[in-house]
């Protein structure tokens, strides 16, 4: 398997993919790596093609009117990003940036509508992926405007349990790096409030929290704590790893 395929498939979407579309989509993909801190893309460049990234972190993010920047989303390995170039739109919104070493394969768009044209089970996956993130952003922007910033933080925990919880022994790690200050922007206040209400969930034992590292130990009164109806991860299993990563 070429590192162009291997990067390819890092991509869940296209896991599924025949040895000739994936042979197909390699020879127009290209894989670059960027050093920590520099840019993808920036709002205004041309929309051409659609991101897989294979390893690292890429941060999205906004400059609001006032220069603070606003996280949108931070993509894992595995995950697309710039796919609205497959939606019709020319330029790109936001900024692109990767927070440590990344390594990212990008896929022209035309010939990403080729494979699915032929594909409409991966297209309909990507239809499904870009309205779930638009979701997901709206339902940020709400919190943004409506909510207090300990209800903003307490709905982001049940956000990231949700779609990175794993299951240890005393309760669901969130599995993903996040510093103070990436939480910070990806709900609009600052990272002293982080941290102050971190302590505060934790002296109330919904969570516990270490260096970039949360567990959540009562998901349900954590959901009360943000008045949703429910906070729980997608990922349970059965029996618990005794041994997680600290972030």
């Amino acid at each position: 398997m070429t590192e162009r395929i291997w990067c390819i498939k890092k991509c869940r979407l296209f896991e599924q993919l025949s040895p000739t579309d994936l042979e197909l989509l390699e020879a127009r993909a290209r894989v670059r790596v960027f050093p920590g801190n520099s840019s993808i893309y920036f709002p205004g460049d041309s929309a051409e093609s659609v991101y897989v990234l294979a390893e690292g972190r890429i941060r999205l993010y906004s400059i609001t009117p006032d220069g603070k920047q606003a996280i949108l989303a931070i993509i894992e390995p595995g995950e697309l990003f710039g796919e609205l170039a497959i939606l019709g739109s020319e330029e790109r919104e936001e900024h692109a940036q990767a927070v440590g070493t990344s390594k990212v394969v990008s896929l022209p768009r035309d010939a990403l509508e080729t494979m699915l044209l032929r594909n409409p089970d991966v297209s309909l996956g990507i239809t499904k992926f870009v309205g779930f993130r638009r979701k997901r952003l709206e339902r940020r922007l709400r919190n943004l405007l409506f909510r207090s910033n300990r209800e903003r933080l307490v709905g982001l925990l049940c956000e990231l349990l949700e779609l990175y919880g794993r299951q240890l022994a005393e309760g669901f790690l969130i599995d993903i790096k996040l510093s103070h200050q990436e939480i910070a922007g990806l709900i609009g206040i600052t990272r002293e409030s982080v941290t102050l209400t971190l302590g505060e969930l934790q002296l109330e034992r919904l969570i516990t929290v270490g260096r970039q590292r949360i567990v959540v130990l009562r998901p349900d009164q954590l959901a009360l704590a943000a008045g949703e109806k429910t906070c729980q991860s997608r990922h349970t299993i059965s029996p618990a790893p005794q041994v997680a990563p600290s972030w």
